[in-house]
């Protein structure tokens, strides 16, 4: 259910008001045309009725003169619509039209005359036993043949005087064809010119809210934009823009401020490590310099992820288009040149826009945890639906499933102790999750099992292609 909703309901705004309009007025516009409709054939029916009337009302006249046992009026040769039965026309299966009845004996009583039973019917021209045939014969009366209607409008009233029933027969025509076919012409007009303008309208309202989504959406992306979108549209839309306008300036320089600091704070922090850098070439016990100069590039490269990390979502270096199979190549021969065990095969010439300054950090640092953990690096270039994907194997003990996706946050490590030399400080695969959502992509982690055990983990960098 939820899926063919997904395909006929809109999910655009503007498509859910128009669509929601245009139902709520056509069924408006169908229960108008079906009140006219049955507006009409009350009128037509009415009509017939008072003829009905008009027609016994002249005839009650004269039967009321007529002796009992007097000719009928078809045998005084009048009207062939008009007989005098001792019976009522009711016939067996038939439906009385209760409206009808009432209205006829209202018209009737309204002249002072004494009724009994009415009876008022609809009946098929084939099934009247006493005009199916005199009706052919003389359908001169009528009119046309060819126009005769093959309904009739039977009206009878019980005369008590004369103990007989005086019975009228007239023509039914059907249902008016053109005015139907015009009531439908006139819903589908005014249907029409209603959606049209409301159509405008929705997207005179909708327009301003659909540039601020895409202006949202560049922001998000980029974190910094030219100018501002100007307010247009109803007040309320014209001020959410200003309202957004305003965040957006907020928003801005809290991430210049951001930055500032950051380089501050690089700054002050690389200069006294630096000093301290100098410092320790004067400390006679080789051992003891070496940690503590092994101390000071694990706080410096800390100090360095820190500040990529803040800085990724606001790149200052453009896209450009890079040769992927060269960038990754050159990362695995760096590790080839220090004697560590990693593999590249590589694919077709691609050619995509990106930070290459940026991706190189994010596929070391995957090979860089792939090493540590896993002890070799295995990594491969992909064509893959449309997108690259640079995916990178171990043969390490894996990672929990329930651990997975948090191993990507920051400062989470696979192993839990803070000692330097298993591990850094846990912002490698946090930046390379950060710069492949920068470049429209995304880093997913999985285990490689063979016959059912884990046999090592496979990162996957995806970019569009």
């Amino acid at each position: 259910m939820g899926k063919v909703r997904g395909l006929f309901w809109p999910r655009s705004l503007q498509g859910q008001l128009l669509l929601a309009i245009a139902l709520a007025l056509l069924l408006a516009q169908g229960i108008s045309a079906v009140l006219l409709y049955r507006a009409q054939a009350e009128r037509r029916e009415a009509a017939l009725i008072h003829t009905a009337a008009m027609r016994l009302f002249g005839e009650i006249r004269e039967a009321g003169l007529r002796p009992a046992g007097s000719p009928t009026l078809v045998e005084q040769d009048r009207p062939m619509q008009v007989d005098m039965p001792d019976h009522s026309p009711l016939q067996p299966g038939e439906r009385r039209i209760a409206g009808a009845e009432h209205e006829l004996r209202e018209i009737i009583a309204s002249q002072g005359l004494q009724l009994g039973d009415v009876v008022v019917v609809n009946r098929p021209l084939s099934d009247d036993p006493r005009l199916k045939r005199r009706l052919e014969r003389r359908a001169h009366v009528l009119g046309d043949p060819r126009r005769i209607t093959p309904q009739l409008l039977v009206a009878g009233i019980e005369l008590p005087q004369a103990k007989r029933w005086l019975v009228v027969r007239i023509p039914a025509p059907g249902a008016d064809r053109g005015v139907l076919a015009s009531l439908i012409g006139q819903t589908l007009l005014l249907y029409g010119l209603m959606v049209g303008a409301i159509a405008l309208i929705v997207g005179r309202i909708t327009r301003p809210l659909a540039a601020l989504t895409g202006r949202v959406e560049q922001f998000a992306a980029h974190r910094a934009l030219a100018g501002q979108l100007p307010p247009q549209g109803p007040d309320d839309v014209r001020r959410l823009i200003v309202a957004h306008n305003a965040l957006e300036d907020r928003i801005a320089a809290l991430l210049d401020e951001k930055d500032v600091m950051l380089g501050a704070i690089g700054h002050d922090l690389k200069t006294p490590l630096a000093a301290l850098r100098v410092r320790i070439e004067s400390v006679e016990d080789d051992a003891e310099r070496a940690k503590m100069a092994a101390t000071i590039e694990d706080i410096t490269r800390s100090l360095d992820d820190i500040l990529s990390l803040a800085r990724v979502g606001r790149p200052s270096d453009p896209l450009e288009p890079t040769e992927l199979n060269a960038l990754v190549g050159g990362v695995a021969e760096e590790f080839e040149d220090m004697s560590e065990p990693v593999t590249f095969a590589g694919t077709e010439r691609t050619v995509i826009a990106l930070r290459a300054t940026w991706l190189r950090r994010a596929v070391r640092n995957l090979v860089v945890n792939a090493l540590r953990y896993g002890k070799v690096a295995r990594i491969t270039l992909l064509h893959e639906h449309g997108r690259v994907a640079i995916r990178i194997e171990d043969d390490g003990p894996g990672i929990p499933e329930a651990l997975i996706e948090a191993m990507m946050q920051p400062f989470t490590r696979g192993e839990p102790s803070r000692n330097s030399a298993t591990g850094g400080a846990g912002l490698g695969l946090t930046l390379a999750k950060a710069i492949a959502e920068q470049h429209g992509g995304t880093l997913t982690l999985a285990n490689r099992e063979v016959d059912g055990v884990v046999a090592g983990l496979t990162a996957e960098l995806t970019l569009p292609g």
